[in-house]
């Protein structure tokens, strides 16, 4: 069980006197069983659906006992049975009206069990521009400004990952510090270039002929980004002399 922080005394500011939670404190909560967590990952899942914390009159997100565990659960399926964002959303939602629905597994195998044959390529979560601008809440004009610097780029069939908007998000947050998407280049020169390097090292993995290789891939994919942000947070952080919660 999740130890999430009580409601007493040594809880602190961060959660109100109800037992609401700051998402800085949900943070802290989680990093014990998964250390790569993020603020960012989290925002991401809330706005797959995934939780829905409440939110207090200027805006700040306060989660409850209940959101931590969903989160958890949702943290465990993915790393444990690499299930999409949708088939994790259905799933909890269909145990939450008290539904028995059995767990969903994805490229695991039991003893005399055939492999399943992984897809080349993981189905993404995607939402198209209209989405996205409302998501970001900016214009037409502004989304142009951002694909110009390489921010963000489109799908081929015109839509957008998810993930974009956590990017976009976080490009809106910067530039109320006065921060420019033409400022943001270099750190999407560096994304790409840490991208890269994972790349090399998880391609032979899926080019391997063997179905769980390359299923393996994609976990490993995941480990190696987590600690790519992990240590860029680290390293920028030492820069500053500064120490985030």
């Amino acid at each position: 069980m999740l130890q999430t922080p009580s409601g007493g005394a040594g809880q602190g500011a961060a959660a109100t006197d109800s037992g609401l939670m700051s998402i800085g404190t949900v943070l802290n909560a989680l990093r014990d069983e998964f250390p790569d967590i993020t603020i960012s990952k989290i925002r991401f899942l809330e706005s797959e659906g995934l939780v829905e914390p409440r939110r207090t009159p200027a805006g700040y997100r306060k989660f409850g006992a209940h959101d931590v565990e969903r989160l958890a659960e949702v943290l465990r399926m993915q790393r444990d049975h690499y299930l999409p964002l949708k088939v994790i959303r259905e799933h909890l939602d269909a145990v939450e009206r008290g539904e028995a629905v059995a767990l969903p597994r994805v490229g695991r195998q039991r003893a005399g069990e055939a492999v399943p044959e992984p897809a080349e390529s993981p189905t993404v979560a995607r939402i198209g521009r209209d989405e996205l601008l409302a998501a970001a809440g900016v214009d037409e004009e502004e989304l142009k400004e951002w694909e110009s610097y390489g921010l963000l780029a489109p799908l081929p069939d015109g839509a957008y990952d998810a993930e974009t908007v956590t990017v976009a998000s976080l490009v809106v947050e910067l530039g109320r510090f006065g921060i420019e998407p033409r400022h943001l280049r270099v750190m999407k020169a560096a994304a790409d270039r840490d991208a890269g390097l994972v790349d090399q090292v998880v391609a032979p993995l899926k080019r391997h002929r063997n179905p769980q290789t390359r299923a393996h891939a994609q976990a490993r994919t995941k480990e190696l980004a987590g600690l790519a942000v992990q240590l860029h947070a680290a390293l920028v952080q030492s820069a500053l002399g500064v120490r985030l919660p």
